[in-house]
Formats: structure tokens, C-alpha cells, sequence
């Protein structure tokens, strides 16, 4: 009996450093593969069972993406929000909050807390849409004359900043 607990500890400690290595919001999927570095024999259902373990005991927190798969992250970490890259499909911290959002909540209601998800394009795939967008065949190029791919990326940047 021992022995499976040991294992069983073994699995949860290599599931929750997977977790805070990675640094940002990761799914099942991406824990598996991570935690597989430490510990072989891993499998899906081993993740699911540790988190679902891992949640009730205040260690990590779901993360919810509106149309997403939940991802995970430690637990008790300082109030932030998320940026979701809609190209990579990746998760990552936004430190901070633009303020009390108590004004915009119905005459009488009471807001007892908030989530903000970002949505647009991480810097590595803003970087690979850019060159990307260079590499088109040149017949196409006297079509664009007048806009180069740094002005379409400067109206991208203005849309980004928009919440919808």
C-alpha cells in the first residue's frame, strides 16, 4: 500500500510542478506533456483524477476561456487576467486590473468579483503573420500599393485593443 501512495505523490508533485513551471494558464493535454518529462508512465486520467484532487485542495484553479477547454494554473496567486492568442491557441497572465467594475453592474446588484479574457495575437504569431505577409507572391503585391504589411499590422494592433 505504500508503494502506491508514494507513486501516487510522486504523480501529483510531478502534475503540480508541470503546472507552476509552465507559468501560465495550460491545459490537460499540455500537463500531461510536461509532467511526462519528469515522471514516465503518466496518463491522461491520472492528470484529470490529480486536478480534480488538486482543486479541492486550493492548490490550482481552473481557468475558463470563454469557448475553451478549461486550463489550469497555482492557486492563490495576485488578482490578474488572461490574453488569449486566437492563432497559437495559448494562454497567458496579464498582471494587473483596469479597476472596480461595481458601476457597471444593474441598479441594486452587488458585484462580488470579475474575469477579463484579452483576445488577439501573441507576439510570436503577430511575428509569423508579419513575415508571413511578406512572403506573398509578388503578382499580388501591385494590388497593395501604398499599404505595407506594417500598416495592416498597425490596424490589427488598433483593432486588438478593442473588447468585444
Amino acid at each position: 500500500m505504500a508503494q502506491i501512495s508514494e507513486r501516487q505523490t510522486r504523480q501529483r508533485t510531478a502534475i503540480r510542478d508541470a503546472i507552476e513551471d509552465a507559468g501560465a494558464p495550460v491545459s490537460p493535454k499540455e500537463i500531461l506533456e510536461l509532467a511526462q518529462s519528469r515522471l514516465a508512465g503518466l496518463g491522461m486520467a491520472t492528470v484529470y483524477r490529480t486536478l480534480k484532487l488538486l482543486a479541492e485542495a486550493g492548490v490550482v484553479q481552473q481557468v475558463e476561456i470563454p469557448g475553451e477547454s478549461p486550463r489550469y494554473e497555482l492557486a492563490g496567486k495576485a488578482h490578474h487576467h488572461h490574453f488569449y492568442c486566437r492563432p497559437c491557441g495559448r494562454v497567458f497572465e496579464v498582471e494587473g486590473c483596469p479597476g472596480d467594475f461595481a458601476d457597471l453592474s444593474p441598479k441594486g446588484f452587488t458585484l462580488d468579483g470579475h474575469e477579463l479574457v484579452l483576445f488577439g495575437s501573441c507576439d510570436k504569431c503577430t511575428q509569423k503573420a508579419a513575415k508571413e505577409a511578406g512572403k506573398r507572391p509578388a503578382k499580388a503585391r501591385p494590388h497593395q500599393t501604398g499599404h505595407t504589411g506594417h500598416a495592416g499590422h498597425a490596424g490589427h494592433e488598433g483593432h486588438a485593443g478593442h473588447a468585444h
